[in-house]
């Protein structure tokens, strides 16, 4: 095999192994259909099995890039009375892409009123992002568009 063959082989593995990514990747975009517009915003939105609401209070400071300002959310019971002593974690990601945030955000204050300071949450890109509060029995999801 001459010098020339061995390195247009050696060449070829690389575009080889993008195609086949890019192919996952569009696959898995398929695979994930986005929900309706409805489904998309701050809230309030019910949790899943509707023992809660939530509402991201400052929608303004979601932007792509860069590691956002405290975000502040409130919870309350189905009928509107605020959760004060609420324990959940924060979780996300871009479902269409298959990976989640790229930082750990987490509640860092509980500021009364059932209302929940949370740092640490980054979008890295634009596109369709889900921001999760997981609770011990129910969890709430926003769909947000960046």
């Amino acid at each position: 095999m001459s010098r020339k063959s061995k390195l247009i082989r050696i060449a070829a593995v690389p575009a080889v192994l993008l195609a086949v990514a890019a192919c996952m990747h569009v696959s898995m975009m398929a695979a994930t259909p986005k929900p309706p517009a409805s489904e998309f915003g701050y809230g309030p939105r019910a949790s899943a099995n509707g023992s809660f609401k939530a509402t991201v209070e400052d929608s303004t400071a979601f932007r792509k890039g860069a590691m956002l300002k405290p975000v502040v959310v409130r919870i309350t019971k189905a009928d509107g009375t605020p959760i004060d002593s609420m324990q959940f974690k924060v979780d996300g990601g871009m479902p269409q892409h298959g990976h989640g945030l790229p930082t750990r955000p987490r509640v860092t204050r509980q500021l009364g009123n059932g209302r929940y300071q949370i740092e640490g949450l980054k979008f890295n890109m634009g596109g369709w992002w889900e921001l999760k509060l997981i609770g011990a029995t129910d969890s709430v999801v926003f769909n947000v568009e960046l």
